[in-house]
């Protein structure tokens, strides 16, 4: 509005202006924000400020809150020196320009040592957070830091980073938030970080903790601290606590299984590489910036670049494998798991032999290993070394609780303390839990607020706020408790896992910590048997009330991942919600959620509970073949006007009801439907359901009970389904031409199913279903591909296609018929101009 009234002010000076400065409203929209951010990329000039009805009027003056002194960022950049006091300020105040980023990039470079503390703190605060109109500048400066050369100032010998560690620390822990993770994902950058951070752990996971550096705030931190902090944030990327899927679809691997190191920097390689063949410097080269060249940040790497991340990954993988073996008595890894257990239960009375469940002899140690004298003084070993040690421990930690060597108590102390220790340790500890707990092996034990944390002060509300979430749904949520009286149990493995993290304060210092520790923890007790996960969100309700909207959320879907029919119920109350609110996203998928709300917990739409479910059911193909019975049934539904009362079920019978408005409910619910299977199983489950789940459909025999009330229509109305059903889903996944990767497998898929098609056709397939539904199925699948997907054709068998004409003709649909034979290339040419000649059109 300034800009277009003519006052010359500039940017900093918004800064602090608010909305009630301004004479007049000058509130804008999604239109306005898309039109700013487009001028902030000049893609658009200024000009665009002056489009008819863009601004709703002007103003004849500065508004008064408008201060005489420069604002933060206008003194940062006429050369104003960071200070505490600035860098607090511009920390909390996004920058408004690409120059006010790039200068202070140039810091981070340059600057004396408190200088580049102050600007990698600032890069990392509302510039990142907020600064929508700069954000992917501040995330693609904060990954080119990660990889920087030796500063100038470093005379030392070690590796680059050491030089660097106060930066990298601060760099790291200012983007650990969850907020800042999925920032870098949705700007894409999740893999260029991860490729950052591999060698960042690679060194300092071999550094001996023996010198320190001081940080701007005072703070003292050790090559263990920015190892614990990087790892713990690359592991955040990489999400290791969803482990691989135990189910695959047809010939592509389930999407979990490729969220690895590997697969990171697999993604990371390629966009270096691709970026080689393109200019990509070409925004670069307009500003005055130099960006350093780093090896590790232009060049690929691959996995065994650091060999200490490699083994620990193989470990890790192992532990989820199997159970733990490979212990030797003498070895350095054996002396660091007894001075480990001596460290974490020092304290105890009787000593810390009896709790070495895997040492027979004396703890004696020397070498790499810790003696009694030494644990209390924090000892000195690389954290690879550490990390390589800590499923032992941790195993003979728990085993000796099992066999009541331990308190429970104790455990979860000691466990704390090796945490604390070396935080970096938690995602052993998470890792070696979950693979125990998928066991089976380890018997329950009683959460009877004695031994174990008791979740009975609020359980039972934890289950009244469950039934009322899943009410709209239809399903029964088991009762935690027969009776009221049995006490909760837990596997142990979880018991220990849910008591460890409830020992940790809920600050600033432990929530990079906890955001790793806590997915992992939920996801673990979402696939324990019922009622885990509710026992669980019990006990941190306990400790962190503000949190208890989340928690009981996610032990209300686990009422669906312990029974299909709970699950057949969700999709069913997908259906009938979109249809009976005409398709409306808003009763799909709901307004909010929470007891902030008025009237407090109330029941979730089914389509956010479907989108908190269905990464974890296990066996998804049965989903495909639910959600085709629940398509037929909404399309009998509709057929009948069920959904609309009885009074136009009356009319349906005498032939009054609209056949395009049934239509239009028909294709809302087939959109439904391959929505569904998309999200569900993508690519893969769409492929199995065209080659494999509709066959087997139009194979198998339906009986109709509609004969004389609209079974015709109704048939009719069912193939057209299927028809819409199938081509929209192929073009969820593979896309309706041949620019996407999995565009590469419709040949063979669409081959298959347009084969089954004609071998029908030609009388060589005996079908189970409605002659209606069958042909309106063929002629709506055909048109569809004839009129929305003609690249699809073009991949067809020529032979397959001429029998298919053939099979068409033979129903009376020559036009169809001709058209497919038209765009299916020269192949196809002869066979239909002897069609039209046959046919004298």
């Amino acid at each position: 509005m300034m800009f277009v009234s003519g006052i010359n002010v500039g940017n900093g000076y918004f800064d602090c202006v608010g909305m009630n400065d301004i004479p007049i409203s000058c509130s804008g929209s999604m239109h306005h924000l898309i039109v700013e951010a487009c001028i902030a990329r000049n893609l658009l000039d200024t000009s665009a400020y002056f489009w008819p009805g863009y601004v709703n009027g002007r103003i004849n003056q500065i508004p008064h809150n408008v201060p005489s002194q420069l604002p933060a960022w206008s003194q940062f950049m006429k050369g104003a020196p960071l200070t505490p006091l600035l860098t607090n300020t511009l920390v909390s105040i996004p920058a408004s320009s690409l120059a006010e980023l790039e200068k202070l990039f140039e810091v981070a470079l340059k600057g004396s040592y408190d200088e580049r503390m102050y600007a990698a703190t600032i890069l990392c605060g509302a510039s990142l957070l907020r600064g929508w109109n700069i954000q992917e500048y501040a995330v693609d400066f904060i990954t080119r830091l990660l990889c920087l050369p030796v500063p100038a100032y470093y005379s030392g010998s070690d590796s680059e980073f050491i030089g660097c560690a106060p930066l990298l620390n601060t760099l790291i822990v200012g983007i650990s938030s969850v907020d800042c993770v999925q920032i870098f994902s949705l700007h894409g950058m999740v893999p260029q970080l991860a490729g950052s951070l591999m060698p960042i752990c690679e060194v300092f996971g071999s550094c001996v903790p023996n010198v320190t550096w001081t940080l701007t705030t005072g703070e003292e931190i050790s090559a263990h601290a920015v190892f614990s902090n990087a790892f713990t944030l690359l592991l955040k990327l990489w999400r290791f606590n969803h482990p691989p899927l135990e189910h695959g679809v047809g010939e592509v691997p389930p999407v979990g299984s490729q969220l690895t190191p590997e697969y990171l920097l697999l993604v990371r390689n390629s966009k270096i590489l691709s970026s080689k063949n393109t200019d990509r410097n070409k925004r670069r080269n307009s500003h005055s910036v130099t960006v350093p060249s780093s090896s590790s940040s232009l060049h690929p790497v691959f996995l065994d670049s650091f060999p200490k991340l490699k083994l620990w990954y193989r470990q890790h993988q192992a532990c989820i494998a199997s159970t733990l073996t490979g212990l030797i008595h003498g070895t350095p890894v054996h002396q660091i798991v007894d001075g480990l257990l001596n460290m974490m239960f020092r304290r105890i009375n009787r000593g810390s032999l009896s709790l070495n469940s895997v040492n027979s002899a004396s703890s004696n140690s020397s070498g790499t290993g810790l003696s009694s004298e030494d644990v209390s003084s924090s000892p000195k070993l690389p954290a690879w070394d550490i990390l390589e040690a800590v499923p032992f421990v941790v195993d003979a930690a728990l085993t000796a609780c099992a066999h009541g060597r331990l308190s429970p108590r104790e455990l979860a102390t000691g466990l704390k303390d090796l945490a604390d220790f070396l935080p970096a340790s938690l995602a052993t500890i998470v890792s070696y839990f979950s693979a125990e707990v998928t066991r089976g092996v380890w018997k329950p034990v009683f959460m009877n607020g004695s031994d174990w944390p008791s979740p009975a002060a609020n359980l039972s509300n934890v289950e009244g706020q469950i039934r009322k979430i899943v009410a709209a749904t239809g399903v029964d949520v088991p009762s935690l408790a027969s009776g009221g009286s049995s006490p909760a149990t837990l596997p142990i493995p979880l018991a220990a896992f849910v008591s460890l993290t409830i020992t940790y304060k809920i600050d600033k210092a432990s929530e990079r910590f906890l955001t790793l520790a806590g997915p992992a923890l939920e996801s673990l007790a979402a696939g324990c048997p019922w009622p885990c996960m509710p026992i669980v969100a019990s006990l941190w309700t306990q400790k962190a009330k503000r949190w208890s909207d989340f928690l009981i959320f996610s032990a209300s879907r686990t009422v669906f991942l312990q029974n299909r029919d709970a699950v057949v119920q969700l999709l069913k109350s997908c259906f009938t919600t979109t249809l009976s609110h005409n398709g409306s996203v808003g009763a799909l998928l709901g307004h909010g959620f929470g007891s902030h709300f008025n009237g407090g917990i109330s029941p979730v739409a089914p389509g956010i509970l479907y989108l908190r479910v269905y990464r974890s059911i296990r066996d998804i193909m049965f989903v495909t073949e639910e959600i085709v019975s629940l398509l037929m049934q909404s399309v009998r539904d509709i057929g009948l006007s069920r959904l609309f009362g009885e009074t136009k079920l009356e009319k349906m019978r005498y032939g009054h009801i609209s056949l395009a408005k049934a239509m239009t409910q028909v294709k809302l619910a087939a959109s439904l439907a391959a929505s569904l299977v998309w999200l569900s199983g993508g690519l893969g489950l769409v492929q199995s359901l065209i080659k494999e789940t509709l066959p087997s459909w139009f194979i198998s025999v339906h009986r109709s009970d509609l004969d004389g009330l609209g079974g015709g229509m109704v048939a009719m109305l069912g193939g057209y389904a299927l028809g819409y059903f199938a081509v929209l889903s192929g073009a969820f996944a593979w896309g309706v031409d041949s620019t996407s990767s999995a565009s590469k497998r419709r040949q063979k898929v669409l081959g298959a199913h347009m084969e089954f098609l004609a071998r029908a056709l030609d009388g060589q397939i005996s079908l189970g279903c409605d002659w209606a539904t069958w042909r309106a199925y063929v002629s709506g699948f055909v048109s569809l591909l004839v009129g929305c997907t003609p690249n699809w054709v073009l991949e067809v068998d020529i032979n397959v296609l001429k029998r298919l004409s053939k099979g068409l003709r033979q129903w009376n649909e020559e036009e169809l018929a001709l058209s497919l034979l038209g765009i299916g290339g020269a192949g196809t040419m002869g066979a239909a101009a002897e069609m039209i000649i046959e046919s004298d059109l």
